[in-house]
């Protein structure tokens, strides 16, 4: 991805087992440092998603790293970033904090 265009991927999730599951997924950013280049503009995270038994499906992430992370000397070496997410099941009337907000 070139800093500063926007590009669009995909994560696959499957339902293995034979009940319906409501999960919620969160994220991470590796380096830790490159995270506060990443800007996600459309994402499933945070949001919950119902997955059917046994269904799979793409879930789609729209992001762009920031054009100033060209310029920032600590990320001259940082030639990869990798956005990983963990999906799991959402317990009934839980929800997630915002990130930064408390």
């Amino acid at each position: 991805v070139v800093p500063g265009e926007t590009a669009l991927a995909f994560y696959k999730a499957k339902n293995p087992t034979d009940k319906p599951i409501v999960g919620i997924s969160t994220y991470n950013v590796i380096p830790f440092e490159a995270g506060q280049y990443f800007n996600k503009i459309q994402c499933f995270c945070f949001e919950e998603q119902r997955l059917n038994p046994q269904e799979e499906v793409d879930m789609p992430v729209f992001f762009y790293i920031d054009p100033e992370f060209v310029e920032d000397p600590k990320m001259a070496k940082v030639d990869l970033i990798t956005l990983s997410y963990t999906f799991f099941e959402a317990k009934e009337g839980q929800k997630l904090p915002l990130p930064g907000y408390q």
